[in-house]
């Protein structure tokens, strides 16, 4: 006898001692009423647990093991590309700084000379003369 067979016999031995219950108590077998009402507000209501555990007992078990093995290799999965596009961003970002800072910082030196040359310039020669030093287009005459 296996175990569902088992239960089954189980639940027909309730049932049978349930109705020599109920006729003990005054019920007869030809009332369409039951001798115990069933009242199911006093029966406690299943957790959220024993409802998944009922569910998962209704799909076979290779199929909940495969389930379980594609649920881990999936979070898994996530959790390793998460650790690597971690790893990776702090690489290129650290990789970055040290190539381009030096250039930041050599352009900002020069432009800083640049200054420094036409000040000097300005200071010397007057105003005017800064001007054209920097680029400025020479001043056209004009034709009237």
């Amino acid at each position: 006898m296996n175990q569902e067979d088992y239960q089954d016999a189980e639940v027909v031995q309730n049932v049978h001692q349930f109705d020599l219950k109920g006729r003990e108590r005054g019920g007869d077998e030809t009332s369409d009423q039951p001798a115990v009402e069933d009242n199911y507000d006093d029966e406690p209501d299943e957790t959220l647990g024993e409802r998944i555990m009922g569910l998962a007992e209704m799909f076979p078990q290779p199929l909940r093991n495969f389930t379980g093995s594609l649920f881990d290799l999936t979070t898994s999965s996530i959790k390793g590309f998460y650790k690597f596009s971690c790893n990776a961003s702090w690489i290129f970002f650290t990789s970055s700084v040290i190539l381009f800072a030096p250039v930041i910082f050599e352009t900002e030196r020069a432009q800083m000379e640049e200054m420094q040359k036409t000040q000097q310039k300005q200071v010397l020669l007057g105003p005017g003369s800064a001007m054209s030093a920097v680029g400025a287009p020479p001043e056209l005459p004009l034709i009237r």
